[in-house]
């Protein structure tokens, strides 16, 4: 006799010393053990599934992890793209400006030259483009006056190189009138 035939018949036993009890506690019995029994199954398919969901977990973990570095190695490139663009626009920017400020800068000055140079003139003071002709003109006259004041010995060898080359020409005049 098996274990479980010899438990029925222990259960028939005091079911039938109790019939009113027996009758009831029966179905509760084989209930309570199918549930046990089932509790039993869920933890052996539990314990079986977890491992092939830990490592399925595992790969899943891995392929994510994978994924996010393709992808932040798409969005850095993307943003270091997008930084060189807006980089070069400011930059080319900047560059007009600093002209434009420039420019501006020197139609300021000519605009203050001219007024001050008006001032000046109604004043009555000298442009420096009046001081160098003025200084151009008294080196010219001082030029003029070393050659006035200068000994006549240094005019005499002026007249004595004059007198050789009308030397050389009666000369050609005396073959000419030979012929």
């Amino acid at each position: 006799m098996t274990k479980k035939t010899l438990k029925k018949k222990v259960m028939k036993k005091k079911a039938q010393a109790k019939p009113a009890a027996a009758s009831f506690a029966v179905p509760v019995v084989d209930s309570a053990r199918e549930i046990w029994l089932a509790g039993l199954g869920a933890f052996s398919v539990a314990q079986t599934e977890s491992g092939k969901m830990i490592e399925q977990g595992n790969k899943l973990f891995e392929k994510l992890v994978s994924e996010g570095v393709k992808l932040e190695k798409k969005t850095r490139d993307v943003a270091e793209t997008a930084v060189g663009d807006i980089k070069g626009g400011v930059e080319s920017k900047v560059g007009a400006v600093r002209q434009q400020a420039v420019d501006n800068w020197d139609k300021l000055e000519n605009i203050f030259e001219d007024r001050v140079a008006r001032v000046l003139g109604q004043m009555g003071v000298p442009t420096a483009s009046d001081v160098n002709k003025l200084s151009e003109r008294v080196q010219m006259l001082s030029r003029k006056v070393t050659e006035m004041s200068a000994p006549k010995k240094a005019a005499k060898p002026r007249k004595a190189a004059a007198k050789k080359p009308a030397a050389k020409k009666p000369a050609a005049k005396k073959t000419a009138s030979a012929k």
